[in-house]
């Protein structure tokens, strides 16, 4: 490592003068060929952001036929469409692609490198996601329309459904690639490129959970991939694998899906926590509480993620010993859970905090990701699950994990480091009500749903009977008003800020620490070519 900052050192006069020859690309051509990871970011967020707006409005849709019982505007069919496609494209399209564009931004500048490892892979990594969200976002269009299996794609609906079911699968093989790359990619920067001194252990939470995410990518995208591939085969080339009349079995999709689909839910929280607890010291002005015990929790929640997929079937029949089994996994993956919420309390506790909007939703954060995570406990008892089985309440819970969870993180996120990005400061006014505005409407649209999961109301039908009526409403106003939040967020919060405002200085936040905050503020094009000594 050594060797490698005298040699640095040597060519940097050389590489300040080849720089100036050149500059940084412009136009188009600076986007479309784009090696620079802070570049490469930035089209990640922008991507997330249009399809977390799309997604959006899927569940408007959604939520406006629910607003009363009977069939206010879509007939049933094309609300599973709409069902199905509000899931592809938030999963897929809006919460991963936004926390690699995050990983982009910000691993090369937290570990001091200069860039990420492979800068043309990453470049092509990104360049796979806008065709996957024309071929979703086009398939409404084709005969039969956009397909309406659910965003689990169950077997045997998928296997029935038209053209616009082959559409979704190439789109997630696409997007799947994208995400495996990506992966590939952080893995090698973080333990090839770190600069000479950060070992392991010292290096940022956010760029810990992110090693453990990208390595749980690359381990479970391939097998959705074959979930996906068996489903095309059995649509077109006479394959049975879940065809029960020529052999096959519908329920062995189920294990397939969910044994990608479990780890992928973990895979879009734990760059959340990364976020979290990069934020809760800042404001707390204390080092981050048990940081050796959240790196080890962190990585036990990706180990544990691969034993309790089942959890997702105790319907399906199973034989009471899985039941136990996959019923007692799952309370166990509890546990690190557990140890994380309890450090972010200790990193607070006692600490001179101030509630400036990053730390406003890293606390909103903790307070509705624990709920999550307790409806979540609940729904791992199997008894209480077979009730509650495909009903509102599981509804509520998973939107409690990812919209509370990874979206409010991303949001914490933005205000953190958006000086780092953009060279000014978003205004605090603002940033609070977004903060208020989220917070309230998220609760006033899913909270409700325990309710209605609890007297039985099945998820994904058009319509319902009478006595839900007065939640679903209550549901209906808060998601739009929780949809406007995030329309305010857009046009009253990110495009001023990227516009102007205040300078931000180079370290904005008085308790922040780490390399990113060395560097100026906007970041320069180029960072750290001599790489920094970590002490």
């Amino acid at each position: 490592m050594s060797t490698n900052t005298v040699d640095h050192g040597h060519d940097h006069a050389h590489d300040h003068a080849h720089d100036h020859g050149h500059g940084q690309p412009t136009g188009i051509g600076r986007w479309l060929y784009a090696t620079n990871h802070k570049d490469i970011g930035t089209l990640y967020l922008w991507f997330s952001m249009i399809m977390l707006m799309s997604g959006g409005v899927l569940a408007l849709m959604i939520r406006s036929e629910l607003f009363q019982p009977g069939l206010q505007f879509f007939q049933p069919e094309f609300f599973n469409q709409l069902t199905t496609m509000h899931g592809l494209v938030m999963v897929f399209g809006a919460i991963m692609p936004a926390f690699v564009g995050f990983a982009n931004w910000m691993i090369p500048l937290q570990i001091g490198c200069a860039d990420m490892a492979f800068a043309r892979m990453n470049n092509f990594s990104f360049w796979l996601l806008p065709p996957a969200a024309l071929l979703l976002a086009t398939s409404f269009l084709v005969p039969g329309g956009a397909t309406a299996a659910g965003w689990t794609l169950y077997a045997p609906l998928s296997t029935q459904m038209g053209p616009g079911m082959d559409m979704a699968i190439f789109a997630m093989h696409l997007m799947g690639a994208s995400s495996i790359m990506g992966s590939i990619n952080i893995v090698v920067t973080i333990l090839n490129m770190r600069a000479p001194g950060m070992t392991l252990m010292k290096m940022p939470m956010f760029c810990w959970t992110w090693l453990i995410t990208a390595y749980l990518l690359i381990a479970v995208m391939p097998v959705l991939a074959g979930a996906i591939t068996m489903t095309l085969t059995d649509r077109h080339f006479g394959t049975s694998f879940f065809n029960a009349a020529g052999g096959g079995d519908p329920v062995m999709y189920q294990h397939i899906f969910w044994f990608f689909g479990h780890p992928e839910v973990y895979i879009m929280i734990l760059p959340a926590f990364g976020i979290v607890s990069q934020i809760l010291p800042a404001f707390a002005r204390k080092p981050l509480f048990g940081y050796a015990s959240m790196v080890y929790a962190t990585a036990s929640i990706a180990i544990l993620s691969f034993i309790v997929w089942a959890h997702h079937m105790f319907t399906t029949g199973m034989p009471v010993t899985s039941q136990l089994f996959f019923m007692y996994a799952t309370m166990l993956i509890a546990v690190p859970t557990g140890v994380k919420v309890f450090n972010w309390v200790a990193t607070m506790w006692k600490g001179s905090m101030t509630f400036e909007t990053p730390m406003l939703f890293a606390v909103g954060f903790i307070f509705v990701f624990t709920m999550g995570g307790f409806t979540g406990l609940i729904l791992a008892v199997t008894p209480i699950d077979i009730q509650l089985q495909d009903t509102y309440y599981v509804v509520a819970h998973f939107h409690y994990v990812l919209v509370a969870g990874s979206l409010f993180a991303l949001f914490a996120g933005f205000y953190y480091w958006s000086p780092k990005w953009t060279g000014h400061m978003y205004n605090e006014g603002r940033g609070k009500f977004h903060f208020w505005a989220s917070l309230i409407t998220f609760n006033i649209t899913f909270f409700p749903m325990h309710f209605l999961g609890l007297a039985g109301m099945p998820r994904r039908y058009a319509d319902y009977p009478a006595q839900f009526t007065d939640f679903n409403a209550l549901a209906t106003i808060g998601a739009f008003g929780f949809g406007l939040s995030q329309a305010y967020f857009l046009f009253f919060v990110i495009l001023p800020t990227i516009r102007g405002g205040a300078k931000a200085a180079a370290k904005p936040w008085d308790g922040a620490e780490g390399l990113e905050w060395t560097v100026p503020s906007p970041a320069p094009f180029h960072t750290f070519e001599v790489p920094p000594i970590v002490k």
